[in-house]
């Protein structure tokens, strides 16, 4: 029940980097091999790097295009969904025509050979692609918090189905490490507002994903009003429309593994756009790279499985930050 667009940037990465080498290995086969049986096409210098170069552009544009295709279904309003995908096959046909009329151009007019057009298009996909991502920066956002999940942690999810599909709905979560809103916001289907302390909202590279993922900085009310006003007045806008909206309670890191007391900024939050709050519990983050803890190394607890349980939801008028806490340890458990 999740789309993963997260891959559509890694299957244009690969459709990139097999075009240029489809372009780099056909160099080793003659221009025809007219007389000639399969048997000995086969034997002809990089004839298997160029079949590993084709099966490579099929499986990344699988990567590519499944994805987009199950994005325009899961985001099309049921009684208009027919008529969208039939414009996107209409628009489809479009450019598969405009692009048999380039082919014939450079083939005939600019006179490339057809491993120089695999060239060509190659180079002409990766500026498409940047300027598509930077239009649509959740597709890059998506990608990094992919990798992050498929390669640091094996992520681990339980009763995410008490997250409403539609409507606005206040999220409350134990704050273990750095990436405790990338790792929930590639577990839950739906685009999440994270609220998070300014100063790991402006770390480098962090800050792109969090910039682009629409998160929101807070700082406490003696450090800068500013920040910690306008805050509070997005996250009124956010729920207001319906959004999702994540909040760390502790206000900080845990330093030593344990849950710091919830803060009543969820307090104010509530009373001014009463919403649904759903407890969330992180564990197994502890002990890893993005966390506090003093005997962590870059290669402690790699891979570790990190599971995110939700629990169900809690009415405006129960949603007090002690009762929150303990709901939250609760799910949590002994596992930090």
């Amino acid at each position: 029940r999740k789309v993963e667009i997260g891959l559509v940037p890694f299957g244009s990465f690969g459709l990139t980097v097999f075009g240029l080498l489809l372009w780099w290995h056909s160099g080793g086969i003659p221009d025809s091999v007219t007389g000639h049986s399969w048997v000995e096409v086969l034997g002809f210098v990089h004839t298997w790097a160029v079949l590993i170069d084709i099966l490579g552009l099929g499986i990344f544009g699988g990567f590519y295009i499944v994805p987009l295709y199950a994005l325009i279904q899961s985001r099309t309003a049921e009684n208009e969904r027919a008529r969208v995908i039939a414009a996107n096959n209409i628009l489809n046909a479009l450019f598969m025509v405009v692009s048999a009329i380039v082919s014939i151009v450079l083939l005939s007019v600019v006179k490339l050979s057809i491993p120089q057009l695999f060239l060509v298009v190659s180079l002409l996909n990766i500026g498409v692609n940047a300027y598509i991502f930077k239009i649509v920066p959740e597709f890059s956002m998506r990608f990094m918090i992919w990798l992050l999940s498929h390669s640091m942690y094996r992520v681990e999810h339980r009763n995410l189905e008490a997250i409403p599909d539609e409507g606005a709905a206040l999220l409350v979560c134990n704050h273990v490490s750095f990436v405790d809103a990338l790792l929930i916001g590639g577990a839950v289907r739906r685009p999440i507002r994270f609220v998070m302390y300014y100063k790991i909202y402006n770390l480098p590279v962090l800050n792109f994903i969090f910039r682009t993922a629409g998160a929101i900085p807070i700082a406490g009310r003696q450090e800068d009003i500013q920040i910690y006003e306008k805050a509070f007045t997005r996250i009124a806008q956010y729920l207001k429309n319906g959004e999702l909206v994540c909040i760390f309670p502790e206000g900080k890191l845990t330093a030593d593994g344990e849950m710091n007391e919830f803060r009543g900024g969820l307090t104010r939050i509530l009373e001014e756009t009463p919403v649904p709050v759903i407890p969330l519990a992180l564990q197994g983050l502890w002990g890893s790279f993005f966390s506090r803890d003093p005997n962590k190394g870059f290669f402690h607890r790699l891979w570790s499985r990190v599971t995110l349980v939700a629990g169900a939801a809690v009415t405006v008028e129960a949603a007090e930050p002690a009762k929150l806490q303990v709901l939250v340890g609760e799910l949590r458990g002994a596992v930090r």
